[in-house]
């Protein structure tokens, strides 16, 4: 029996404030990416973003004009191309369907990508601490890597870990022009 992750993402942030589904805005986006994204990637933002969770990791959502998802992809991608980043395999390419697509980052100068199609598998995790060239390989869907980030494991490398007890804090992110973010907290955890 599997572990079903997204409901445990869930129970930890607690019901939405809005959901931002667009499908249209999704089809645009991977359309662009030449890749459909993971459909739990996907529930989740929607459910959720954007969002600023535990005062260190963006969540963007391609249906916004601020903390706009596809625009934070090209802007990502287009920084990392020219750098000289490291992976389990050697040199890592950025965009495109075969290459790393970036899925959230922190304001540590962390990142999150998937890769699709890597070792005959759906869809392979890689993450970076944003000091070290090296990357790492998460062999997992997004949602188990967030559930594992927001209990507190090293998701970005070895001693990346961030935990912060009691509820998970969240803060909505302006969609527009004229909002405000606000501070929501996820029930309690028990941790």
């Amino acid at each position: 029996m599997s572990t079903n992750y997204v409901d445990r993402v869930r129970a930890m942030l607690g019901p939405a404030g809005s959901t931002h589904a667009d499908p249209a805005a999704w089809q645009a986006l991977e359309g662009e990416l030449g890749v459909e994204l993971p459909g739990e990637y996907k529930t989740l933002i929607d459910r959720y973003g954007p969002l600023q969770v535990n005062e260190h990791l963006f969540l963007s959502h391609p249906a916004t004009d601020m903390w706009n998802l596809g625009k934070w992809m090209r802007s990502t991608v287009d920084a990392f191309r020219g750098s000289r980043l490291r992976g389990p395999e050697g040199e890592i390419r950025f965009g495109g369907p075969d290459g790393l697509v970036p899925l959230a980052s922190t304001d540590r100068g962390e990142y999150v990508f998937g890769v699709h199609g890597r070792n005959s598998e759906g869809w392979t995790l890689m993450a970076c601490d944003g000091n070290e060239p090296d990357f790492f390989e998460y062999r997992m869907g997004y949602a188990e890597w967030l559930y594992r980030y927001l209990i507190g494991e090293s998701m970005f490398g070895p001693e990346t870990e961030v935990f912060y007890p009691g509820p998970v804090i969240m803060e909505t992110l302006p969609m527009g022009q004229g909002e405000e973010s606000r501070v929501l907290h996820g029930p309690d955890r028990g941790m």
